[in-house]
């Protein structure tokens, strides 16, 4: 059964999203930092464990905690480093993804999208179980950078930066 939520959820990602985010041109460059709480106990992910964890196959941190997967909204330039640089999809793409996985029981939900990167920062600080995607200039020291396949953002051979 369908809450009410959920169905309006589930009508707008079948909908595929505001359609203004496949027209938006990418607009960063730099590194796109994957930031967890500071309690996290997960220090660095390769790019295919990544992609799994923001695809909703994982749904749990080693420590037990629920993963909760937050992006800035979509047609937002760091949204869209998102889509490119971990899902390798266009925002209809991930919908479509979720809304199966969700129907099929093998993800809780989409990723919560927020407004700003500043925003996904806060909401990383504040859950422990979050992890995000943001520009590495948009990092503070209240969150943990993970390492991806054993590089930090800005390193030569980082895989997640866009040109």
């Amino acid at each position: 059964m369908v809450t009410a939520p959920a169905g309006a959820l589930l009508l707008y990602m079948m909908a595929g999203g505001p359609p203004a985010a496949a027209q938006e041109p990418l607009r960063l460059a730099g590194p796109m930092a994957i930031v967890v709480h500071r309690s996290n106990p997960v220090e660095e992910l390769s790019l295919a464990e990544l992609r799994s964890l923001f695809l909703g196959e994982r749904q749990r941190w080693p420590n037990g905690r629920r993963i909760t997967l937050v992006l800035p909204e979509p047609g937002a330039p760091e949204g869209e480093a998102a889509l490119k640089l971990i899902y390798r999809m266009t925002e209809a793409e991930l919908n479509h993804h979720f809304l199966r996985a969700v129907y099929r029981g093998q993800a809780v939900g989409p990723p919560k999208r927020l407004a700003s990167a500043d925003r996904v920062v806060r909401f990383v600080f504040n859950v422990p179980g979050a992890i995000g995607c943001v520009p590495m200039q948009d990092v503070d020291d209240s969150v943990k950078v993970l390492r991806v396949e054993g590089r930090p953002p800005g390193e030569p051979g980082y895989p997640l930066r866009l040109p």
